[in-house]
């Protein structure tokens, strides 16, 4: 069992990295960080088709990821 949950838990990892990694970068510096900010606040930009897809894996993998870190370290102390 706790081999098992090792290997999942590598294999999130992996998942979490390489889709983080297919993400494009939202800002650019300071001032991108500031003026998109704005945009992402008021909505001048909405994320559709694959950035949607990325963005959403991105939470599920990065829950995941979070749920069974700490159930590895539960069952192995």
């Amino acid at each position: 069992m706790n081999m098992f949950l090792e290997v999942l838990l590598v294999i999130f990892s992996i998942g979490l990295i390489a889709v983080v990694l297919l993400q494009k970068g939202k800002s650019a510096g300071l001032s991108g960080a500031i003026s998109g900010g704005a945009e992402h606040l008021f909505g001048k930009t909405k994320a559709r088709g694959m950035e949607l897809v990325l963005e959403r894996v991105t939470v599920g993998l990065a829950v995941g990821f979070f749920v069974l870190s700490i159930v590895v370290a539960v069952v192995v102390h």
